[in-house]
């Protein structure tokens, strides 16, 4: 497991922090903390501000 840190492309805010197999992984793990199943669960106004899943180690 590697730390990821997911931010928003279009301001740079930092949506979550957290270990995870790899960056697919991470935006799961993200939307699942936020109530949702999965990434592709996250309404269209939350994927369109670009999340991108960093690996801080």
């Amino acid at each position: 497991m590697s730390i990821f840190q997911i931010k928003q492309k279009t301001n740079g805010a930092v949506l979550w922090t957290g270990s995870a197999a790899d960056a697919v992984s991470a935006l799961d793990a993200m939307a699942r903390e936020a109530g949702y199943i999965d990434f592709a669960a996250l309404p269209e106004t939350i994927r369109a501000a670009c999340p991108e899943a960093s690996q801080l180690d």
